[in-house]
């Protein structure tokens, strides 16, 4: 027996099938290569003419690399149940990875670590992270979960602390849309990006690929962080969880930094050891 919970609406699963193959920029005869679906299949699929199963959906979706959340919308469209869990981050079923997470932050420790979701909140961090950022701007004064990118493109956050901030944040908004999960910029990443360029000295042009900071061609983008005249130097490793079977999991950056150099670590450890 299928699991379908809805009527197929052959209609909305062309639609989405046909805007997946756009953003993948992918044709029906590539896309029938990668999946063995025959292209007048895939024809008939697109204007609704024929229902897919639920497995050939699945297939698909793996073959145009769609993101766990959108699977499941294209699921639900084609009248199947939904197969990824779709949990809070911080939920029972997630308690495993959280417990991971808690163990990798703290063996970052005494560098900053933080767990972010795919809007830059952040989720967790190990001591280290607030008790460096706090060296510079007062964190209470900002909610809970604190958004990585206002704190650094905010001119009463870290910005003013920031060696080089154009390059910097450049850098950043390019980092966006390069490591948005599936590679899509989505309505709430949209939403973020104007936030980002409502700030003052933020140039729209910086979301353009042709801008790229000359960051970019570093192996990794550091960023330097001023105090009391003396620059630490920190550069950043990101991590995601392999092969995730939730959405929640999926969508999960954890971001450990770390110094660039033997002075800026010498200086980090001096800065964090002044309570």
């Amino acid at each position: 027996m299928q699991d379908a919970i809805a009527t197929p609406r052959g209609g909305q699963v062309g639609a989405l099938l046909r805007h997946w193959r756009d953003l993948r920029r992918k044709s029906q005869l590539e896309l029938s290569f990668d999946t063995g679906v025959s292209q007048r299949h895939l024809s008939f699929i697109e204007v609704g003419r024929t229902v897919p199963s639920r497995q050939m959906l699945i297939d698909l979706a793996t073959a145009l690399d769609m993101p766990l959340r959108d699977r499941n919308t294209l699921l639900l469209a084609g009248g199947y149940a939904p197969i990824y869990r779709d949990g809070a981050w911080d939920g029972v079923e997630m308690r495993s990875i959280t417990k991971a997470l808690e163990r990798m932050l703290y063996q970052h420790e005494p560098f900053p670590a933080l767990v972010m979701d795919r809007y830059w909140n952040v989720l967790m961090t190990n001591r280290s992270a607030p008790r460096l950022f706090s060296r510079f701007t007062d964190l209470s004064v900002r909610k809970a979960p604190r958004n990585l990118l206002h704190l650094v493109f905010d001119p009463n956050g870290l910005r003013p602390f920031i060696a080089d901030w154009p390059a910097v944040a450049r850098s950043l908004i390019q980092r966006v849309h390069r490591e948005a999960v599936g590679r899509i910029i989505d309505d709430k990443v949209k939403e973020l990006l104007a936030a980002l360029l409502a700030y003052p000295d933020v140039e729209p042009a910086w979301t353009s690929p042709e801008a790229a900071s000359p960051l970019a061609a570093m192996p990794v983008i550091p960023i330097g962080l001023v105090k009391d005249g003396r620059v630490l130097d920190y550069f950043s490793m990101v991590t995601t969880v392999g092969t995730p079977q939730a959405v929640a999991a999926q969508e999960l950056r954890i971001e450990c930094m770390f110094p660039a150099d033997e002075a800026s670590e010498a200086f980090h450890l001096e800065i964090l050891g002044r309570d």
